[in-house]
């Protein structure tokens, strides 16, 4: 459903297709469309993204859940996985189909509202409390625990680092928007301000904005010129940031990745999370909302880091793999 679960799932569906035939389904959403071909992964595109509006965000899982109840039948699985798509919930149940499902985002209520009542199993990150999931109507006992945090499975996956061009001789500043359309967010632009406070300073850095949709692409294009770089195209993760020198995110998935790739890495918390206060809490991460004080932590963290990628990679290899409590759990279920 989204770029963060395609690259959560990719080395899951590696591993399992060796055994099980599987059958991948996504909606025409770019982000997700774009890294499917970098990543080479074969997905049936049913249906698309709502938009913003709740209205539309309805229409497109109505339609969506007639499409992808067709391609369900034929292929007749014995199991779904998701992560929590609640077309998925919906259709499975109403299949009879057993369903497995990923969580991470409690705060995303209005689609946790939708699928975890329906699922027979939920696998969550250790440092979330299960009741966070009980009160959408699933029982404690069906919870399990997983001793990781979703982004380590992006971080530890090998891909192929493509490099980004940009000028080596100054400092790469990588802003990541929030997920403005998203229905626990929805229409907020708390970035915009952030970009406006770096973007003064842009004659010393390269400011590097990885937009998520073609529109929010468009408006930062006319609002900041040539002051920052808006990314034309899809890129995976690891290859920007493998060219990052500091990292600015809503404290989603990427400031995961980049706090556990050892960058330093600045969350301006645009939609609170157990993750995101978990790295805020063991120093990988500092949070800072006011985008008035963005720029003076910049120039800390670049002259005086203290977040070394020892500790990151000591923190990644602690955690365990999400795809082995999978596996234990589709031979119980």
């Amino acid at each position: 459903m989204t770029p963060k679960q395609l690259l959560f799932f990719a080395p899951m569906i590696s591993k399992l297709s060796k055994t099980h035939k599987i059958l991948c389904t996504s909606r025409n959403y770019r982000e997700v469309v774009e890294l499917s071909k970098i990543k080479n992964i074969d997905l049936r595109l049913i249906g698309k993204h709502g938009g913003s509006t709740k209205e539309g965000k309805l229409h497109s899982s109505i339609q969506r859940m007639n499409h992808l109840l067709d391609e369900v039948v034929r292929f007749s699985p014995d199991l779904t996985v998701s992560f929590c798509s609640p077309e998925a919930a919906r259709i499975s149940y109403g299949l009879g189909t057993k369903h497995v499902a990923f969580s991470d985002s409690p705060h995303a209520e209005a689609v946790m509202r939708l699928a975890v009542p329906l699922v027979q199993k939920l696998l969550i990150p250790w440092v979330i409390p299960k009741n966070e999931f009980v009160r959408y109507g699933i029982s404690k006992k069906d919870i399990i625990h997983y001793k990781a945090i979703d982004a380590s499975v992006i971080v530890r996956e090998r891909s192929k680092i493509e490099r980004i061009s940009v000028d080596r001789t100054r400092k790469t500043i990588v802003i990541r928007p929030e997920e403005s359309e998203a229905a626990y967010i929805l229409g907020k632009t708390e970035s915009d301000n952030i970009i406006y406070e770096v973007s003064k300073e842009y004659r010393l850095y390269n400011i590097i904005v990885l937009a998520r949709y073609a529109v929010q692409k468009k408006r930062l294009k006319e609002k900041f010129g040539k002051k920052v770089i808006i990314m034309n195209k899809v890129v995976d993760g690891k290859s920007l940031l493998s060219t990052t020198d500091l990292f600015i995110g809503s404290g989603g998935t990427m400031t995961a990745e980049a706090a556990l790739m050892g960058i330093p890495t600045i969350s301006y918390d645009a939609a609170p999370n157990y993750i995101e206060k978990y790295l805020v809490r063991i120093g990988l991460v500092k949070r800072e909302t006011n985008p008035k004080k963005i720029f003076p932590l910049i120039k800390k963290m670049l002259n005086d880091d203290k977040i070394s990628r020892k500790k990151a990679r000591m923190i990644l290899n602690s955690m365990e793999d999400p795809y082995l409590k999978l596996v234990e759990v589709i031979k119980r279920t």
